[in-house]
């Protein structure tokens, strides 16, 4: 019997590769130290302040209609699609489109980068928010709006709340 070499066949990874790889990694591990979960009510005076009351003729419990069921109110949600892209922070907005990462070609229509929408400081997820919503599809842009929202009561979701 031969005895066989255990010298493994590791080709190096390029120096590009492994940057983009590390600097994800430490970007991940940032936004997640900077995550913030917000309150319903928290989350509803914000938005209030930042003009999202009546933008596009969506009201405020929309809003946080949708910021529900698309993150659970967490500004670092990050959920990965098959083709690569990913959907990010508070309303969970598609890299694909509307901003970009560093692992994929982006229209980057917002102009900013994905880990932008995963700061507490939600300003830039609003900004980029607008910017969606003042298509031709509005709110409707969202699955989960339309699912969970579109046509529903909603007065729930501003109950308590003050502004």
């Amino acid at each position: 019997m031969k005895a066989r070499s255990r010298v493994p066949s590791r080709r190096p990874s390029p120096p590009r590769v492994t940057w983009l790889a590390l600097v994800s990694l430490l970007s991940g591990l940032l936004t997640s130290s900077q995550a913030k979960v917000f309150s319903r009510c928290e989350l509803a005076e914000e938005l209030h302040r930042m003009g999202l009351d009546g933008f596009r003729g969506y009201e405020l419990a929309d809003w946080l209609c949708l910021a529900y069921f698309t993150s659970g109110f967490n500004t670092a949600a990050v959920d990965h699609e098959a083709d690569g892209s990913t959907n990010n922070g508070l309303f969970q907005i598609n890299s694909r489109k509307w901003c970009r990462n560093l692992s994929l070609d982006s229209l980057n229509l917002c102009k900013m980068y994905c880990s932008d929408l995963l700061t507490p400081d939600i300003k830039n997820a609003v900004v980029c928010v607008m910017k969606i919503v003042s298509g031709p599809k509005g709110l409707g842009y969202w699955e989960a709006w339309r699912h969970h929202c579109q046509g529903k009561d909603l007065r729930d979701w501003v109950d308590g709340c003050e502004m």
